[in-house]
């Protein structure tokens, strides 16, 4: 099982609502997880602590502190070094100019049209259709 519990609006001033007690944790599989996203402001589940694991009746309890800021900064992170790794594979030095070869098995896979024509096989095939 996994649950992740976030009620609360720190606006409010007030520490977050228990949602999950110690009865709750004992009546779930042990090995269930939980991501207690309130924790910052007291937690929504008994016995979270900020920016640890613990463990109580073989339930884990995860209190990130500020999730949503580490998400989306980890997907930018991730896409942006996938997108320069992309340019860096193509980008002739030589020239200074970003090459389109259309043998490239991953040209192949991102590149849908060139010079006006639609090159993508998959994309070629819903137009067809």
């Amino acid at each position: 099982e996994l649950g992740c519990c976030h009620h609360h609006s720190p606006a409010l001033r007030r520490p977050a609502p228990r949602l999950i007690d110690h009865t709750i944790l004992a009546q779930m599989r042990p090995g269930s997880v939980i991501i207690d996203m309130a924790v910052e402001t007291g937690g929504n589940v008994e016995g979270s602590e900020v920016d640890t694991i613990v463990e109580i009746e073989g339930v884990k309890i995860l209190g990130i502190a500020n999730l949503p800021g580490r998400v989306a900064a980890t997907a930018s992170q991730m896409y942006s070094a996938n997108l320069g790794n992309f340019v860096e594979h193509f980008w002739d030095k030589e020239n200074k100019v970003l090459t389109v070869d259309q043998e490239d098995e991953i040209m192949q896979g991102a590149l849908i049209t060139h010079n006006g024509e639609i090159v993508s096989k998959m994309y070629k095939n819903i137009m067809n259709k």
